[in-house]
């Protein structure tokens, strides 16, 4: 069934600005305009960021929906499409951000606004802990991009964590997938949008 709604998830410190989030939003509306988009700037905390997008596609046909989600938004758009049984694609995803992102309790800043400051809570960690899923329940439904050159993350813990799911393994590139637009045409493919 072609997807007819589909939601875009930013990282850690990230927004609907991102170069990869402005990149699949202009697809969508310029080449399947009947496409419900929604990129939305998450809060901080995970409980309030999982309560939003829950709430915001509440109505949202589970079958004809697909989720993108890149880093953290990686992690978020795998316990969506966990909940929904949605396809899902992630770009270089965070598989275990309650490690990862407890060095970064305190004041934050926005990568493309620096004057845009937040601060990370300490009980945040246990929230992103909270969102944590099993072993994916439809690894067809998935498809991942991941880049061995990844700053950030491990390309190898990454890749262990969708078993029998689509992964796009890159050789080189980076955390931010600077060459998603060698990617961008794949990706489209697998969502199927109408």
């Amino acid at each position: 069934m072609p997807t007819t709604h589909l939601l875009y998830l930013h990282g850690f410190r990230s927004s609907p600005h991102s170069a990869k989030a402005r990149k699949v939003g202009a697809r969508v509306q310029t080449q399947h305009p009947g496409v419900t988009w929604w990129c939305p700037q998450l809060p901080p905390s995970p409980r309030e960021a999982m309560a939003m997008l829950m709430h915001g596609i509440a109505t949202w046909p589970h079958e004809s929906m697909a989720v993108v989600g890149s880093s953290l938004g990686g992690f978020y758009a795998t316990f969506v499409a966990e909940q929904t049984l949605c396809r899902a694609v992630l770009l270089n995803p965070a598989i275990a951000p309650a490690r990862d992102l407890q060095r970064y309790v305190g004041e934050q800043t926005a990568w493309h606004d620096p004057a845009d400051h937040f601060f990370f809570k300490p009980e945040f960690v246990d929230e992103l802990r909270a969102l944590e899923c099993g072993p994916v329940a439809e690894p067809h439904h998935y498809f991942a991009v991941i880049a061995k050159g990844d700053e950030v993350l491990d390309w190898r813990e990454m890749t262990a964590r969708y078993p029998g799911a689509r992964i796009r393994l890159l050789e080189g590139s980076d955390h931010a997938l600077s060459d998603f637009d060698a990617q961008i045409d794949e990706v489209f493919e697998f969502l199927q949008l109408a």
